[in-house]
């Protein structure tokens, strides 16, 4: 194809995309909020930095008031609590026979296929670190899945396309016909990298600890009980294993699990959690709320409590509130309320 990728979102996901997509010679073009990074990115160049790879590429930038046509493919990055205001704005520049891929975390492509329309939505899962550190500044902390796939299980000329394209990233992307069982399973994750980011300490030291386990074990259990309630059985990868949390498996696999997480995170440049960055650094909400409490309100919706991912929710709020800080006790309330 030689139409334009449009990215809408050139944080740390999408613009290490758009700056590997350029790289390789594909017609792409950014859209973001902050003007400084669009100008950045468009004139001196996108520094992508870490132990993956250094390089600094020149991507075509504009703010959402800039952009002018309609386009057959359009990579969603922006945090999930943004997801209905920019599938909203993002709409009217989508070709009739177009489609959003959602290359965000969560369960965000529910939110896009209402706005959009199934037909024209494409699921994604990402697990690379990255962080955007500025104005045309992103650390590549490390390699992680990527996979793709139709949210109906269809595989198409088009999803083939983007499973091109996501290769030139990762070279070890992967073409999927059950993208669902890749999101439940990042959800598992995800959750437990939500209660990481309760406290300063790093994902491999809160992995690593011993006393938290119990909590990570119970909010990988809860949302196995949820994805499996609607019907979902989710995959694992990158060493996190969604079976060791499914009713009746033995407590030594999923502690193994944990064990393997804080392996794999020691590895990494990036540290702490996206999540850890916008609570300490940037000061920001989080994406708590799209991500953690619609697990709990499927959950309800299915009858299947999720105490654990409750507390998380609610300790996190208290954060971004200021009504609690990130820190040992706060974990420790965690705790207290999973047992």
């Amino acid at each position: 194809m030689d139409d334009p990728i449009l990215i809408w979102g050139a944080g740390a996901i999408g613009g290490t995309l758009g700056a590997y997509w350029a790289r390789a010679g594909e017609n792409v073009v950014m859209v973001d909020i902050v003007a400084e990074h669009v100008q950045a990115c468009r004139t001196d160049g996108l520094s992508i930095s870490g132990p993956v790879e250094t390089f600094t590429q020149i991507v075509p930038s504009i703010t959402a008031d800039e952009l002018e046509g309609r386009f057959s493919r359009i990579v969603l990055a922006v945090k999930a609590q943004a997801t209905e205001v920019a599938a909203h704005a993002l709409a009217p520049h989508l070709a009739d026979d177009g489609y959003v891929l959602s290359a965000q975390n969560g369960l965000n492509e529910l939110t896009i296929a209402g706005i959009v329309g199934e037909e024209r939505t494409m699921g994604a899962f990402v697990n690379f670190g990255a962080d955007w550190h500025g104005p045309g500044d992103i650390l590549f902390g490390n390699r992680g899945a990527v996979v793709v796939g139709e949210i109906d299980g269809s595989v198409r000329d088009r999803t083939r396309d983007m499973h091109r394209l996501l290769s030139i990233f990762e070279p070890d992307a992967v073409l999927t016909p059950d993208i669902w069982s890749y999101l439940w399973g990042k959800l598992g994750y995800g959750a437990m990298l939500f209660a990481t980011a309760l406290t300063p300490q790093s994902m491999t030291e809160n992995f690593a600890d011993p006393a938290r386990v119990p909590a990570f074990i119970a909010l990988g259990r809860e949302v196995m009980a949820v994805a499996t309630a609607r019907g979902v059985r989710p995959t694992g990868f990158n060493g996190f294993d969604p079976q060791a949390f499914m009713a009746g498996a033995d407590d030594a696999d999923a502690r193994a699990c944990i064990a393997g997480l804080a392996d794999f995170n020691s590895t990494t440049a990036k540290t702490h959690s996206g999540i850890w960055r916008d609570l300490a650094i940037r000061k920001r909400r989080t994406e708590v709320d799209p991500q953690i409490g619609i697990i709990c309100d499927l959950g309800r919706a299915a009858g299947v409590p999720t105490p654990a991912l409750d507390a998380v929710k609610q300790l996190i709020n208290d954060i971004e509130a200021g009504r609690r800080e990130q820190s040992a006790g706060t974990f420790q309330e965690l705790m207290d309320r999973c047992s």
